[in-house]
């Protein structure tokens, strides 16, 4: 990304002091090494890697800025930027349809959660005790939470190049090895109803909680006596997509 994208100029990276945090200081140290950074502000960091869980209750309203949902926030917004720009001139000859299809996939929950598992990010993440033996470090949502967050990290302690070069060596082998562009779950699924003379798919909104800039939906699709499969997403259209992909799996036919 040329050097005029960046959005913030880098502030002065110091070094990390284990001693000063000792029940964190070799995770600290571990996972910046693996994102290749020396953070100057290791209290992003560790903000980053604190799950909700760790500050609950009445705390949580007093305290919002000491787990990564914030960060995780901007990190969204910062990968979907320097994703478009690299489909943007790997795919020269593509329309905005075939690129916006790619987009959808490459920044999807799925995709943040694999690179996650790539890095091993989910031993590095602090969460209560119920939350780490129910199989949080696993967990599909709470890896892609924590990698947005660590992004977003990335960039409010070095600008927009550390998060660029983070988002760039994992995400760029990803979009090498795509081939043509994908197609949405959703026009997967009604078009797999059409072909089996079924009714199209519905879909229902099941719940929506937060507030409207950072809210939460479950939905759920049904196609004629199917059971219904759930989906959730930060808009209703990526909670219908993820519940659509959930039914196609089902129906055992990804790949149509």
């Amino acid at each position: 990304m040329a050097a005029g994208h960046a959005l913030r100029p880098p502030v002065q990276r110091g070094q990390l002091t284990p001693g000063s945090s000792p029940r964190l200081a070799a995770p600290l140290d571990g996972i910046a090494e693996r994102l290749g950074h020396r953070f100057g502000d290791p209290k992003l960091l560790r903000q980053a890697l604190t799950h909700r869980s760790m500050v609950s209750g009445a705390k949580r309203q007093r305290r919002a800025g000491e787990g990564y949902e914030r960060l995780e926030f901007l990190g969204d917004r910062v990968l979907a930027l320097v994703v478009a720009d690299m489909i943007y001139h790997t795919f020269p000859a593509e329309d905005e349809g075939a690129l916006a299809k790619r987009i959808a996939v490459l920044v999807s929950r799925g995709t943040l959660a694999q690179v996650a598992r790539d890095f091993d990010l989910g031993r590095f993440v602090m969460l209560s005790k119920g939350e780490d033996d129910s199989g949080g470090r696993t967990n599909e949502n709470l890896l892609a939470d924590s990698c947005e967050a660590v992004i977003g990290a990335l960039y409010l302690d070095g600008g927009l190049a550390p998060a660029a070069d983070f988002i760039r060596k994992h995400w760029s082998p990803l979009i090498g090895a795509s081939g043509d562009p994908p197609r949405d779950a959703k026009t997967a699924l009604q078009e797999w109803a059409q072909g089996a003379r079924l009714p199209l798919p519905v879909y229902r909104v099941v719940k929506a909680e937060g507030p409207p800039h950072d809210a939460m939906f479950d939905v759920e699709v049904s196609v004629a006596d199917r059971p219904p499969a759930a989906g959730r997403g930060r808009s209703k259209r990526a909670a219908e997509t993820a519940a659509a992909s959930v039914m196609l799996s089902l129906l055992g036919t990804e790949n149509v």
